[in-house]
């Protein structure tokens, strides 16, 4: 068994195609078969069956394309670093999160970052749902995900940051706007901006709106949280979003947010492979973005995830 057969057999089970995964690799889909059939003399079990079109992973073949998926992308992690190392650059950090959070998230934890490692390469992915930033992460592309938190997630350890209660953003012309807090019977009767169906803020307000029994009767149109805010501004809709500390609304802004205690609020905060496995730079910007969060803001603000 050796790392070149590891490889190939995710490509096989990502792919479900040895045709396919024989171009990429420029090889021969014999070749393929090859890296495969050496795991499976190796384990004695059968890891690929085929399929009228393709093939496809058996049981044992997923228990071990899991362990596998895990373990390539550290390695490549820590060879990637060690050569960092080796040729004597500042490293790369990859992340991902949502399209943006990093406006409302990271701004002083990235100049704080760049301030102390100005060599250092800071590459952001953005990813439109928490599933997809955890595909990602487990594939190795990234080194960290910033993600909306929501139980555990298997060969992912996940680290809690910062809990965010819902306000609903309005227009400061709408009735709404005057009130101190915002009931669950209000929701139902507002114009609602949705989130984007797969975004884990749109599931978490969902459950919200079935446990509560206020589902809005309209909406209004779905759009990212940065979005939402202006439509509301404009008075298309209202919007049902997180507080952040990032949106700074004067007194004269013609938006206003009001508190909705009766939502669950969500966590988000940092996910990854293994977090003694990450670089120091990782690790360092992690905490200062950890950091930040623990910091007051002036104003009040919402994001996106």
């Amino acid at each position: 068994m050796t790392l070149d057969d590891l490889r190939v057999f995710l490509a096989v089970c990502e792919s479900r195609n040895l045709s396919a995964v024989a171009r990429d690799l420029s090889c021969s889909q014999p070749a393929v078969s090859q890296h495969v059939r050496r795991l499976e003399r190796e384990i004695g079990l059968t890891l690929i069956e085929r399929r009228p079109r393709g093939v496809s992973p058996t049981d044992a073949g997923q228990v071990l394309y899991q362990a596998a998926l895990t373990g390539i992308a550290s390695l490549d992690a820590a060879l990637r670093h060690l050569r960092e190392l080796r040729d004597g650059n500042g490293g790369t950090l990859k992340i991902t999160t949502g399209g943006v959070t990093v406006r409302h998230f990271m701004p002083d934890a990235i100049t704080a970052f760049r301030d102390r490692h100005p060599e250092a390469t800071l590459h952001f992915q953005s990813a439109q749902s928490t599933r997809r930033c955890l595909e990602l992460l487990r594939g190795g592309q990234v080194d960290l995900a910033w993600i909306t938190l929501d139980g555990p997630v298997a060969d992912i350890q996940q680290r809690p940051v910062t809990d965010l209660p819902w306000v609903l953003v309005v227009n400061a012309a709408d009735p709404l706007a005057d009130r101190s807090t915002i009931e669950p019977s209000d929701l139902r009767g507002i114009r609602y901006i949705a989130h984007p169906a797969n975004s884990a803020s749109h599931r978490r307000l969902e459950e919200n709106f079935v446990r509560l029994g206020c589902t809005p009767s309209e909406t209004a149109g779905v759009a990212d949280w940065d979005t939402a805010v202006l439509l509301a501004e404009l008075g298309v809709g209202h919007a049902v979003l997180p507080s952040l500390p990032r949106l700074a609304l004067a007194p004269s802004s013609t938006v206003r947010t009001v508190p909705i205690p009766a939502l669950s609020p969500i966590t988000v905060g940092w996910a990854a492979r293994q977090w003694d496995a990450l670089s120091p730079l990782a690790t360092e910007f992690a905490d200062l973005v950890a950091a930040d969060q623990t910091r007051p803001h002036s104003g009040s603000a919402v994001s996106s995830g």
